[in-house]
């Protein structure tokens, strides 16, 4: 596709009203849907993850980090589920970059941007349909996580907490859409994908309490978004301490967002 092409493009972009915007967004969103429906095993992420990584860690390591914590798996089931949540949500956002990079290699971004719509609209519908996933997701963790023994205490401090993990999904999601645009194959952006994502995952309070962890590290793990985000889960589903880790989530979220879906949208015209 012509420079040319995509200057046009751009400048028709600008001229589409937000009610255009949104019509083609709901178009899209529509398109995706029914594509998931043609091919149901690209569910089975958002399907298996929750089961498989709530019973791995509840039966694997429960019953000694429970320990640490005062008392035995009874007490890390409290901890990993809202934990959980925050892992679920990055490692679908992952999935993202994956299916847009696939999108552009087979041909279907550049027939989107051949035709007269809101580049951002694309872009929007990926991520509304993704937040669909991540909700059918954290229902199935939930199920599970009552099913091995998890005490749901405040329920609007879950329906909290679920919001929270979509805001932060949602802006983690611009960043592999950004990756999906510039890497050449799905494997590339999976690769750079786990080497960002897996220093944060696990140094983070997700699976374990970072009091022993070395100081250094216990410093990162504050800041740490994943941290943050699962220390305010829990505090809304137990009643415990909240301000700090959503806080520090909303801001992150804010931040993500603001630099990473200019640059997602941005690239996303300009490619060739």
């Amino acid at each position: 596709m012509s420079a040319a092409t995509f200057s046009t493009g751009i400048k028709a972009d600008a001229r589409i009203p937000l009610r255009a915007h949104v019509r083609h967004t709901g178009a899209l969103v529509r398109r995706n849907l029914l594509w998931i429906r043609q091919d149901p095993e690209s569910m089975f992420d958002a399907i298996l993850f929750p089961v498989i990584f709530t019973l791995l860690f509840v039966y694997v390591f429960g019953g000694s980090i429970g320990q640490s914590l005062g008392g035995g798996r009874e007490q890390y089931v409290q901890y990993i589920v809202p934990g959980l949540m925050a892992m679920m949500g990055m490692n679908l956002a992952q999935s993202v970059g994956t299916g847009f990079n696939q999108d552009f290699n087979s041909g279907v971004m550049d027939r989107f941007r051949s035709l007269p719509i809101g580049r951002g609209s694309v872009l929007f519908a990926k991520i509304s349909v993704e937040l669909l996933r991540m909700l059918i997701a954290t229902t199935i963790l939930m199920v599970v996580g009552v099913l091995v023994g998890f005490d749901i205490e405040n329920w609007p401090g879950l329906f909290a907490a679920v919001g929270l993990s979509a805001v932060f999904g949602s802006a983690l999601m611009w960043v592999f859409l950004t990756l999906g645009v510039v890497m050449r194959n799905a494997q590339s952006v999976q690769a750079m994908g786990f080497l960002v994502l897996m220093p944060l995952q696990f140094g983070s309070s997700i699976f374990a309490p970072p009091g022993t962890m070395p100081g250094w590290l216990r410093r990162f793990t504050e800041y740490n978004p994943l941290s943050t985000l699962a220390d305010a889960a829990r505090g809304l589903m137990t009643h415990g301490p909240v301000a700090h880790g959503l806080w520090m989530t909303l801001a992150w979220s804010a931040g993500i967002t603001a630099v990473m879906a200019p640059v997602a949208i941005h690239k996303f015209r300009t490619k060739t």
